[in-house]
């Protein structure tokens, strides 16, 4: 077959459907794909205008709502850090509140006292510890020369700190409290100021040193007390010996029978002589080294035999015992001897008092860590001790009687110490003298218990 037959025989075929139909459809999706290309630019125009034409509207079409908007975001802005503040001063506040709390505490749990002074002289803070050292309750908003006292030292202390700015360092001052006790107080003083500026208070920090005073006070008496010993040794058997001439040379000239003068002179030479001889006898008591036995001394006993010595010597004065009197170790003689002083001069003092001279000696037991001890307290409605004499009582030689030696006290204080104890004297807010004497008990004491404080019936 050649050429011309065969495609002579294809012209006459029918047309091929399927090759008409792929390329209408391809032309179909390039037209689809042209407009949906045109539809999106035209919609991307369309939004872009329109965020021109809004942005433009506030700032040229519509100045107001443009004002209103920016005002709404500054009240925003403003909110949002006043909300920032509000918590900042919430978190300084609870800060603030916390430190005031832990200063409180800080303060209040203080061993030392503690007294803050302004500068008009109020006191505007107390610790407990200060009121307790002072022996005065509710120190906060009183002045200090009225609360501490006009006269005394701490107020001169304190008054110097608020005028010139002085400082004050472990300064050591004599404190009486409202009840008459007397206390040795150690007091630093500093100025409240910034730099140079006006002084605006004073602090005041105070220890009690009372018992570390009398504990001085007892060891200084002990040393003091093994110097005389050895001095007295020596100088006793002179003074014994040229008193024992003289009144046998007095004797002498009295038995002669001279009359007149002579035997005036005589009996006064022979007065003197006894008189010196009691004196240089006491002060042997006070030198001469003792020596205590460790026997237990019912005090009851030795308390009532007291009360019916000085009642049978001072029948105008009424002596009577109150409370609690246990065993204490020691010399029954001794201390006999110190109470039956203690008691005579109690006695002496309220003699002339206008209701009647009244004496009681109270005992009470008190409680320690280690054992207990015995407390007897003397008491009279006397005229009491004048403040200048309460430190010099115990002096050896000190006296305010006319015909005192000066060393009855001196021998008490001598008998008590020795037997670990002490003694004390103090006035009384209701009138009055308190010598109070502290003993330790018989062996250990845990049955003792701290009684109740009675006053003495006036």
């Amino acid at each position: 077959m050649n050429a011309l037959t065969i495609f002579a025989a294809q012209a006459n075929k029918p047309p091929n459907l399927w090759s008409f139909g792929a390329g209408a459809a391809v032309g179909v999706f390039v037209v689809g794909l042209i407009v949906l290309f045109l539809v999106r630019r035209y919609l991307r125009n369309g939004r872009n205008a329109r965020k021109d034409e809004s942005s433009e509207t506030p700032r040229t079409q519509n100045p107001s709502a443009f004002m209103a908007a920016s005002m709404q975001g500054v009240i925003q802005k403003l909110r949002d850090q006043e909300r920032e503040l509000e918590r900042l001063h919430r978190i300084e506040k609870e800060r603030a509140a916390h430190t005031e709390r832990l200063s409180e505490e800080v303060t209040r749990n203080m061993p030392a006292g503690l007294l803050v002074v302004n500068a008009t002289g109020i006191i505007s803070s107390a610790n407990p510890a200060a009121e307790q050292v002072l022996g005065i309750r509710g120190l906060g908003f009183r002045r200090y020369s009225e609360a501490l006292g006009e006269a005394s030292d701490l107020t001169r202390l304190v008054a110097e700190c608020l005028t010139n700015g002085k400082i004050f360092r472990r300064e050591q001052v004599e404190h009486a409290t409202p009840s008459g006790e007397r206390r040795h107080l150690g007091v630093t003083i500093s100025p409240i100021r910034k730099a140079h500026e006006k002084i605006n208070g004073a602090i005041c920090l105070l220890s009690d040193l009372t018992e570390l005073a009398a504990l001085q006070q007892q060891m200084q008496l002990k040393e003091n007390l093994a110097a005389l010993g050895e001095l007295s040794a020596g100088i006793a058997h002179e003074f014994k010996n040229a008193l024992a001439t003289i009144s046998g040379y007095a004797q002498m000239i009295r038995a002669e029978e001279l009359g007149g003068e002579a035997s005036d002179y005589a009996d006064h030479i022979l007065e003197q002589t006894r008189n010196i001889t009691h004196v240089v006898t006491e002060f042997l008591k006070y030198a001469r080294p003792l020596e205590i036995s460790n026997e237990p001394v019912s005090l009851r006993a030795v308390v009532e035999r007291v009360i019916s010595d000085i009642s049978e010597a001072k029948p105008a004065v009424q002596v009577r015992s109150d409370g609690v009197f246990a065993n204490v170790p020691g010399d029954e003689g001794l201390l006999r001897q110190a109470l039956l002083n203690l008691v005579r001069n109690a006695a002496e003092a309220c003699a002339t008092a206008t209701d009647g001279g009244r004496v009681l000696l109270q005992g009470e037991l008190v409680r320690a860590e280690e054992g207990g001890s015995q407390r007897i307290r003397i008491l009279d409605n006397g005229p009491g001790i004048e403040n200048d004499a309460l430190s010099k009582l115990f002096r050896p030689f000190y006296t305010t009687k006319a015909d005192g030696t000066g060393l009855g006290l001196a021998v008490v204080q001598k008998i008590i110490v020795q037997h670990g104890g002490q003694v004390e004297a103090r006035n009384r807010p209701e009138g009055g003298a308190v010598f109070m004497v502290t003993l330790p008990l018989y062996g250990s004491a845990p049955e003792a218990v701290e009684l109740k404080k009675t006053s003495m019936e006036t």
